[in-house]
């Protein structure tokens, strides 16, 4: 499986991605995220699905944006990555479903370009449809997304700064990667400033998340001791009672 999720504040995009891959009991480790920029076209596109289906489109997008294909708005960049998907489904869906495998790569796409007004984040569909993310619902996730999806709801809005994105979207990968094998370290995490046409990029392994990831887990314990308690006594004194204890 993978997490990647694209979050839009605000400031700018924080994007984080795992790089577990895992065919059937053997797990390796790659990039699912690529970053493309040069002058005032700054972007990043990562993937969730069939690694065949995503090399080959990814490879049909670089090679026409580093042979000079100009986008001077971000949509017009998803949609030719979309035209390479569907080239791909044309070129191999077939072959691949008479073999047992679907054609399910999701995408995510992210960044400015010189035409944009502003940062903006994408969604893309295996069938080459896509979505732009709101600022009302500011994050999306490809790959295993249930078990991050309730502390980014809970903990992020479009308001929210930087850094509490960025704790926000590792908390959602840390709780994907303790319930989901094929979820895992390192992660590639980056940020894109609104109207910088840059991106950071930083890839963090697990040793360097020790910490946090300790402090996380004692500090949810001790919230869980303190939760308020006094609603489960309806429940407890009535079994008491009914079993003279």
């Amino acid at each position: 499986m993978t997490f990647c999720v694209g979050i839009k504040i605000d400031d700018g995009i924080i994007a984080l991605a795992d790089s577990r891959i895992t065919s059937g009991g053997v797990q390796t480790f790659a990039r699912k995220v690529t970053i493309h920029q040069k002058q005032k076209q700054s972007l990043f596109l990562m993937t969730s699905g069939l690694r065949s289906v995503r090399d080959k489109a990814l490879t049909y997008f670089e090679e026409s944006f580093d042979d000079g294909q100009h986008f001077d708005k971000l949509y017009k960049a998803v949609n030719h990555f979309t035209d390479q998907i569907r080239k791909v489904a044309e070129e191999d869906k077939t072959s691949l479903e008479e073999s047992g495998l679907s054609f399910n790569l999701y995408s995510i796409i992210g960044g400015q370009l010189e035409k944009d007004d502003e940062h903006k984040v994408y969604l893309i569909y295996p069938q080459g449809n896509w979505v732009e993310i709101t600022n009302e619902t500011p994050y999306q996730i490809i790959g295993e997304g249930g078990y991050g999806k309730p502390i980014l709801d809970l903990g992020l809005n479009y308001n929210s700064s930087p850094i509490t994105a960025l704790k926000v979207g590792f908390l959602a990968f840390d709780a994907t990667r303790r319930s989901a094998t094929g979820v895992g370290f390192p992660i590639d995490v980056i940020y894109y400033k609104k109207n910088s046409f840059k991106f950071n990029e930083y890839q963090y392994d697990k040793e360097e998340m020790q910490e946090v990831c300790a402090w996380w887990r004692e500090n949810l314990t001790r919230s869980l001791e303190e939760l308020p308690a006094n609603w489960t006594n309806k429940l407890l004194n009535a079994y008491n009672t009914v079993t003279g204890t």
